[in-house]
């Protein structure tokens, strides 16, 4: 039955109390003081006081009927007193009473009877009560919990959970039903249960994370004493991540690289020594100090000086020399005036040897190096597929190192060196990329001042490196590329250099390899003479070079010293000479001792080539038409001798050729050395005069060699390689050389010895090649009798 009472309002500040409780309170809050003093002064035997939650300042409207059981002072001497919370009560309507508390009318709830649904739910909530409190460690609370069996006093006792809000207790203290509270008790429960789980996890993840950070702490520290020790023992106090630190702080870095390097040390100082990212990253650190980034090699501006460096290393090769003594002169000049970086760009430089083999295209790259007082570096490009072999790998692969170019900057020691791409025709691809695509950027002097690798992935500035590249066939090399170089071609020797180079050169070389001295072995320049024209017909010198070298041989083991080595000595040493002097026996006489056969001319990967092209008319009994051709021939020389062919067809009676003949007969035209491939846009001339001897029965002069192409109308197109061609006309005792008009000009390339011994035609139709060639009738009759 319910009970109305006037109680004095002890106001709790965001603290709820519930029946059964039992709290202290401190005196020394004036509202607490004068509600304990206004009980006590009631006059009753157990002073009461109405215990009102306050939130935000606000009363609640349900409080509890608390008992003051004690006042007094608390251990540390303040005062206070315990109170019991008995019974939930309205807060009515406010009253006067005796002393400053505040008086209330309140209205006692009566309690709710416990039904099976309070039971249910009480034992649900003391097995998850249970848990939590193991949980949190509070095992002797466990056992007082356990020991409570009314359904309503377990609910109120929740009062005393810290992990209730105060919200949530006062919407306890606010539900009579004892169901209703241990309901809400067990949904919180469970949510707190679940929190508890998650932070437990948590909580073992961060402390097995913890206990290992600390192990590997500890063990960092130990192993950082243990190193401390060794390197003290050898008079090095410093750690190897502080070493780094300290050479990347000391080196000379440009301003982005050393905030990258100092990055990479950063992490390093961060990361385990057992993970392998740290060797990843050592090894790109020591990469990076390795790069001479501010190292530049002072040029020789002593123009003079270096010339006669590059003349005492190579004979011939004036392109070559003047260029790098030009590149040399605007140094110079802009050194004497001030001038520094244009654009972003130095001087720098990418030059092209183009040329057979032999005649020195890597070899002077080295002279070249000396000459301006730089380092020298070889990069070879042979066979090169990947990229990356120009421009790195990628981090993150495993076995990344930084391209060749970088390697042979790191390998030079300064930043300015003569860096040589041999052999940059041989480069291929596939499907691990281009790498011509790749040299685009190094070779061109607008973008390579910020060339970026992909294994360092900071800027290199390559625009004061000399490049030159080596070639054997500018064909080979995309046309981008070659823009970005400035190609000069090395054509080859004549007779008189190759016996200066030998002399000079190769000679002395060779002695000091095999251990000989000039007084012990003397070679005869006229034996030299003979080893260039009748042992070694080649462009270059390599062959020449072989065949000292085995003389040289054979003398030792001879044990013949000293001894001097004649032109009629060199059967003993290297059997019959392999090439028969033109004057007695010139092959050309011999091929074009038949009508139907020219004298051509061709450059191939080893230089200029005399080529004999054959034509022969089927029978007509056969029956066969047609064209037919043989010796591996390329579609553009299969084309040429189409357009030879269709040019007599129709022009035939013009020439006063039977081209009759060709509508009933097959033409057969073979180039000799079958097994090696021959394409190219030059035969054309070669092959209407062969059709065109055949034809007429006319030979074709023994002493005339042709280069050049026509078309449908009989003109004679221009070629390239005429240097090349001619040099090998020379060689092979050809007098007389036909070539387009067009190319007249690259007749100032040709040696002057070269240009006094040939008589050469420039035609610009092919009228006036026949009329060339073609020996006159009555000649072609009595050679055929």
């Amino acid at each position: 039955m319910s009970e109305s009472l006037i109680l004095p309002v002890l106001p709790l500040d965001d603290e709820v109390v519930l029946p059964g409780m039992v709290v202290p309170l401190d005196l020394s809050d004036s509202e607490v003081r004068a509600a304990i003093d206004a009980a006590q002064a009631s006059g009753l035997n157990k002073p009461r006081v109405l215990l009102v939650p306050r939130i935000d300042g606000r009363y609640g409207a349900v409080g509890v009927q608390a008992v003051v059981e004690q006042v007094g002072r608390l251990p540390g001497g303040e005062p206070a007193a315990v109170v019991r919370g008995v019974n939930r009560a309205r807060v009515g309507k406010g009253t006067t009473g005796p002393g400053a508390a505040l008086w209330v009318e309140v209205l006692t709830v009566d309690p709710v009877q416990v039904g099976e649904r309070a039971q249910e739910l009480a034992k649900e909530y003391k097995a998850l009560a249970t848990t939590i409190l193991q949980k949190r460690g509070a095992w002797q609370v466990v056992d007082q919990v356990n020991q409570i069996d009314d359904p309503s006093v377990l609910a109120d006792s929740s009062g005393y959970t810290p992990w209730l809000s105060t919200a949530q207790k006062v919407e306890l203290l606010e539900a009579p039903d004892p169901a209703d509270r241990l309901a809400k008790l067990v949904e919180w429960s469970r949510e707190h249960l679940a929190e508890l789980d998650v932070a437990e996890t948590i909580r073992k993840d961060v402390q097995e994370g913890m206990e290992k950070q600390q192990r590997e702490f500890l063990l960092r520290q130990q192993l950082a004493a243990v190193r401390k020790e060794l390197k003290e023992l050898n008079g090095d106090t410093e750690t190897e991540e502080e070493d780094y630190r300290a050479r990347v702080e000391a080196a000379d870095l440009p301003e982005k690289v050393r905030e990258a390097a100092l990055k990479e040390v950063d992490k390093l100082e961060r990361t385990s020594d057992q993970s392998p990212e740290t060797g990843w990253i050592r090894t790109w650190l020591d990469t990076v100090l390795d790069i001479p980034w501010n190292e530049t090699s002072d040029d020789n501006y002593d123009i003079a000086g270096a010339r006669e460096v590059l003349d005492a290393d190579h004979t011939g090769l004036d392109d070559v020399k003047d260029r790098v003594i030009e590149y040399l002169a605007v140094r110079k000049r802009r050194q004497d005036k001030g001038l520094g970086v244009v654009g972003g760009r130095r001087s720098g430089a990418v030059l092209a040897l183009a040329g057979p083999p032999g005649v020195g295209k890597t070899s002077l790259g080295e002279s070249v190096a000396r000459a301006m007082g730089r380092k020298f570096v070889r990069v070879a490009l042979g066979g090169v597929r990947d990229e990356a072999e120009i421009r790195g790998h990628r981090r993150t692969y495993v076995g990344a190192q930084s391209g060749r170019i970088v390697r042979a900057i790191r390998e030079a020691g300064s930043m300015n060196p003569v860096v040589l791409l041999d052999e940059i025709d041989k480069v291929g691809a596939d499907y691990r990329g281009d790498p011509t695509a790749a040299l685009l950027e190094v070779l061109d002097p607008a973008q390579n001042h910020t060339f970026r690798d992909h294994y360092l992935e900071v800027e290199l500035d390559l625009s004061d490196v000399l490049f030159l590249a080596t070639a054997n066939v500018l064909e080979a090399i995309p046309g981008p590329l070659l823009d970005r170089m400035e190609v000069v071609t090395l054509d080859g020797y004549t007779e008189d250099e190759k016996v200066a180079i030998a002399r000079d050169h190769l000679l002395p070389k060779q002695l000091e390899l095999a251990g000989l001295t000039a007084e012990e072995v003397t070679v005869e320049e006229a034996a030299l003479r003979k080893l260039a024209a009748e042992y070694t017909r080649e462009a270059g010198v390599r062959s020449l070079e072989r065949s000292i070298a085995r003389i040289l041989r054979k003398v030792t083991a001879k044990d013949a010293l000293p001894s001097v080595i004649g032109e009629d000595s060199l059967v003993d040493y290297l059997g019959r000479p392999r090439f028969v002097p033109e004057a007695s026996l010139p092959e050309s006489k011999q091929r074009t001792s038949v009508p139907g056969v020219a004298t051509g001319l061709a450059v191939t990967g080893a230089g200029g080539d005399v080529l004999y092209v054959e034509a022969s008319l089927a029978d007509p009994e056969t029956g066969e038409t047609g064209l037919t051709l043989t010796g591996q021939l390329g579609d553009v020389m299969k084309e040429s001798a189409r357009i030879a062919l269709s040019y007599l067809r129709s022009h035939g009676a013009e020439l006063e050729l039977p081209v009759t003949a060709l509508k009933d007969r097959s033409v057969h035209v073979h180039f000799p050395a079958g097994a090696v491939p021959k394409d190219g846009p030059s035969a054309g001339v070669t092959l209407t005069t062969a059709l065109a001897s055949l034809l007429s029965g006319r030979l074709v002069r023994n002493d005339v060699a042709m280069t050049g192409e026509i078309s449908l109308t009989g003109r004679v197109l221009p070629i390239g390689g005429v240097k090349q061609k001619l040099l090998a006309a020379h060689r092979a005792g050809i007098t007389t050389v036909l070539i387009p008009a067009r190319n007249e000009p690259d007749l100032d390339d040709l040696p002057k010895e070269v240009r006094d011994e040939l008589t050469v035609h420039a035609v610009s139709d092919v009228r006036e090649v026949l009329d060339i060639a073609l020996a006159p009738a009555k000649v072609a009759q009595t050679a055929a009798a």
